[in-house]
This record gives C-alpha cells, sequence and structure tokens, in this order.
C-alpha cells in the first residue's frame, strides 16, 4: 500500500477555544470533519517567545531555539552589530528600513539566520525523494533552486529592486508572488494581509488538481492577522475563511471524503493569541541604560547610535555600539534585552533585572547563569513581588513530557506545583524546557521578559494591538494552540511518557518527527 500523501496545514494563530466554537456553530465543517476522524489536541505548546519565526523555525525542525537559532520576532545580531526585524509592524520596518526587513525576512532568516542543522522537513523529504511543495511561509529551505518572478509590472519591479537573488526550497514553492515554481493563475499582491489565504488555497487546489506533490505544507496566516485586529474573538469570521480554503484544496479530488482517501493531514496553530488593554515602553522604560536605537544607512543597515540619556556607572561602551549599553528587543508579548558592553556585564545585567522587575506589565523576568568558562550553569525566573526560581536540566523533578529538573526556589513563580515528582504549571504550559531553550539559544538576549495578561511591549514603531490581541509571552493563552492528526499516526513519535499520545503534552516540536515517521524516514 502506498504511503498517503501529507498535507501540513499551519492556521497561524489557532486559538483552541475559537476552533471549537467555529466548529459548533457549522462555519468550519472542515475542520469539524477532520477532529471527527482524528486526534484532536487542544492544548499544544509554543515556542518561547511565542511568536511566529520561532515557532515557524520549530515547527519545521523540530527543535527549539537553542538548535535552530532564530530567537524573536526582534532581535540583536552580535556578529554584525546591528538589530534584526522580520515585520512587527510596518512602521517598526520603516525604522530599521523596509529594504533590510525585507532582506532579513525573505532571504536572511532561512539562509543566514537559521542555523544549518537540523534540517527543515524539506530538507529532509527532499534527501529522501519525496515530493515537497509549500506555500508563503517563514521558513521555507529546501533543495532546490527557485529564481524571483518577473511576470508582472509589480514582481519585475520588486526583483530589480530588492529581490533579486535565488532562494533554496521545496520542489514546489509559491512565495507570495515573488518566487513560484510555475505558473498557476494565483496571485497574492505580493502576499499581502487578508488575500494570502486565498493564494494559498487556490496554489493548493492547483496542487491537489495536478498531483505536484506528495507532502505539502500549506500556511494559512490571515487568521493571525485578524485576530490582532479584531481580538480573538475575531477568530471565529476568519477560522471559517481558513476552512475555505481547505475545502477549495480538496474540491479537484471531489471533495473532503475522496480527499481523505488519499491524504493524511496535520492542521496547527503555532501559537494562540490573548487579548490586549495596555502596552510597555520598554526603550523608554530602560533609557537610563542607554539604548541602541535603530537607525537607517548605506543600503538599510543599522548605524547605531545611542539614545540621549543619563549614565548610569561610566562603563565603556561595546565596540561599534555608538555607546549604547544595551540593545532592546520587543516581540509583542515578550521582550529580550542585550548587554553590548564587556565593562561589568554582570552587574549591569542585574541593574536591568532589578529595573524591569519595578515595571506595570511585566510578569515574568529571565536570564541565564554561566560559569568562569561561559557555559551555562542554571536558568533564573523571576516575578515581582514572589522571588526567584531557579532550575537546570536534570534533577528528579519530572515536567509531562519526560525531562526532568533541578529546581529551587519559588514555584509559585509559575504558578506550579510537584506532586508526585511531576511539575505541573498550567499558567505556563512548558515552562522550564521552553524557557531553557530561550536562555541557551546563542542568539537570545541576556535578559528576557515576559508580559502579565492584557499587555504588550510596544515595537520599534511604537505600535501595539490594544483593543485586539497579541501573542508572545509564556501564558497558556498565548502558548496553546490547536493540532489536528488526520490520518498520521499519532504513536509514531509519542510526545512524552504519558500513559497515550492523547494525555501527554504535546508539542509543536512534535509535529517534524511526526511528518518525517510517515514517510519512513528517522528525525533529525
Amino acid at each position: 500500500m502506498s504511503t498517503p500523501k501529507l498535507v501540513l496545514c499551519v492556521i497561524d494563530a489557532m486559538a483552541p477555544e475559537m476552533l471549537e466554537r467555529a466548529v459548533a456553530e457549522g462555519v468550519a465543517p472542515v475542520l469539524g470533519e477532520l477532529m471527527r476522524r482524528g486526534l484532536y489536541v487542544p492544548d499544544c505548546a509554543a515556542a518561547f517567545p511565542s511568536v511566529t519565526p520561532v515557532c515557524a523555525a520549530s515547527i519545521t525542525t523540530g527543535a527549539g531555539q537553542e538548535r535552530h537559532l532564530i530567537p524573536a520576532m526582534n532581535w540583536y545580531h552580535r556578529e554584525e552589530g546591528r538589530y534584526v526585524e522580520y515585520g512587527s509592524s510596518f512602521r517598526a520596518s520603516q525604522r530599521f528600513g523596509i529594504a533590510r526587513q525585507l532582506t532579513d525576512t525573505v532571504y536572511n532568516m532561512n539562509r543566514a539566520h537559521l542555523a544549518p542543522e537540523p534540517l527543515t522537513v524539506f530538507e529532509a523529504l527532499d534527501d529522501a525523494g519525496v515530493r515537497t511543495a509549500g506555500t508563503t511561509y517563514l521558513i521555507y529551505r529546501g533543495r532546490h533552486r527557485h529564481e524571483p518572478q518577473r511576470d508582472s509590472a509589480l514582481t519585475r519591479i520588486a526583483s530589480a529592486t530588492l529581490l533579486r537573488h535565488a532562494v533554496m526550497g521545496p520542489k514546489e514553492l509559491f512565495y507570495a508572488d515573488i518566487f513560484a515554481s510555475r505558473r498557476t493563475g494565483c496571485r497574492s499582491g505580493l502576499g499581502m494581509p487578508g488575500v494570502r489565504d486565498q493564494h494559498s488555497g487556490c496554489v493548493a487546489a492547483y496542487m491537489v488538481e495536478h498531483d505536484l506533490f506528495d507532502f505539502l505544507l500549506l500556511s494559512l496566516p490571515d487568521n493571525d492577522w485578524h485576530s490582532h485586529k479584531h481580538g480573538p474573538e475575531g477568530q471565529l469570521r476568519s477560522l471559517a475563511l481558513a476552512d475555505q480554503q481547505l475545502a477549495r484544496m480538496m474540491a479537484p479530488a471531489g471533495g473532503v471524503e475522496q480527499f481523505l482517501e488519499t491524504h493524511a493531514m496535520v492542521v496547527m496553530a503555532d501559537h494562540s493569541q490573548a487579548p490586549v488593554r495596555a502596552t510597555i515602553a520598554l526603550q523608554e522604560a530602560l533609557a537610563e541604560f542607554d539604548v541602541l536605537e535603530p537607525g537607517r544607512g548605506g543600503r538599510g543597515v543599522d548605524r547605531a547610535q545611542a539614545a540621549p540619556a543619563s549614565k548610569v556607572g561610566g562603563p565603556s561602551p561595546a565596540s561599534g555600539s555608538g555607546g549604547a549599553r544595551i540593545a532592546v528587543c520587543p516581540t509583542q508579548r515578550a521582550a529580550m534585552v542585550y548587554v553590548l558592553t564587556d565593562h561589568h556585564p554582570e552587574a549591569l545585567r542585574s541593574d536591568i533585572v532589578r529595573r524591569a522587575l519595578a515595571l506595570d506589565g511585566v510578569e515574568l523576568v529571565m536570564w541565564l547563569e554561566r560559569d568562569v568558562h561561559g557555559a551555562p550553569v542554571e536558568g533564573v525566573i523571576a516575578r515581582p513581588s514572589i522571588g526567584e526560581l531557579r532550575f537546570r536540566p536534570g534533577g528528579e523533578v519530572r515536567d509531562p513530557r519526560g525531562g526532568r529538573w533541578s529546581v529551587e526556589g519559588e514555584l509559585t513563580v509559575l504558578g506550579g506545583s510537584v506532586l508526585d515528582g511531576i511539575l505541573s504549571t498550567p499558567e505556563h504550559p512548558d515552562a522550564l524546557a521552553r524557557v531553557w531553550s530561550a536562555l541557551s539559544c546563542p542568539t537570545s538576549g541576556d535578559v528576557l521578559l515576559s508580559a502579565e495578561p492584557f499587555h504588550e511591549f510596544l515595537d520599534w514603531g511604537r505600535q501595539g494591538h490594544v483593543g485586539g490581541g497579541s501573542h508572545g509571552s509564556l501564558r497558556g493563552e498565548d502558548s496553546l494552540g490547536a493540532l489536528i492528526l488526520s490520518g498520521v499516526d499519532p504513536g509514531a513519535h509519542p510526545p512524552g511518557p504519558a500513559s497515550g499520545p492523547s494525555s501527554a503534552q504535546w508539542s509543536i516540536r512534535d509535529v517534524a518527527p511526526l511528518i518525517l515517521s510517515h514517510f519512513g524516514i528517522a528525525a533529525n
């Protein structure tokens, strides 16, 4: 019997509660049928920070950022001495330079920022001779070369000015209108919000009709945009629209029943969303430490300069940082701070921690203690008015995924408890593994922050989502997304040591190994 084709559909920010409502109200019949036929997981844990670039890299590699090295939506590149911005908002992109932001997002994220190993699912499947395909998704790296398109006035302008270089992707790649491995008649308006799902659905239907894939990554990102604008409650409409694109994909095969006779499906969220009512201007709150300001220079590269502020102490500035002592990287409901000076960096970090713990809207402050050789010793999670929790891998305490930890301090920092040797942190799911991955990632900041409910860090364009929704924090409302497995054996790569796949703590990192197992390929 031949292996069924497999579609991985990522519906950005699909919240379990809103999925269940959409199915119950009859506006998402395809998703409902997939849930009925397969395994529905309402609490699949995202990465931390729970933002799309980090989660997309974890979904496609099966690894945390300590291995794949994509740390946030906005981060500081220590080797190049500049900020990296993947598109927090249009105004944030303007601050860093549109050309620079597009280059980082379209090209550098995959060819320079993403670690060479572990392999992406595209690379692993390409190597095994599986026919791969993908619609517009942040992580697309594969083994096949694709040149930018020049078949419309818009794409000719883009390819002549900014997007001139080839990329390596799956065999069939459709990235906005920039890259297209063949003519399909589908247009995306260069990936503008509101039309991206339609482009993906159009391409997917064409791929099914012409039998052009064994594995397809179908990205439906508009749900996230809609939820940012209207809040999580607004997902009822955007999930109905996503469901229509799933039906559109299945129509050339004869509909849902006939499609599922020959295709397996994984439908998942990369993260969820939480409502936002207030913002935190972290750049201003930490101005006393001389914050590195973004500036546009030749070809959109940052020219660092310090924001006017009073000095604290007087340590020598980092080389190339223009006198700035820290870089501040807001990433929606999370943030990172990088220490740029070599003069008493631990003292400066301690000052930043104390200041951050005093800020309204900050729930958790995290950092990594290292030995004299720079090796990680223990992670620290602090919470205002409660105290600190210190932890490190290995020990007598187990998390719901089977990881073992040594813990010391206040478990109430995470709202946690230990029963029969099992750590439970329901407010902050899979907390220790996710925080350790973030802290030990070489490209992460020196201090990480997670926001309280209803709060968000303003980006560098001073944009937020007050009145709408956002994500990024360690909390469950940001981090627990929906996962549906239909035609895929969940026992092929069980998520943990619990009694069965339906009761274990699933993570987005479990999806890539499941996909590879489906095609008889060992995980990275």
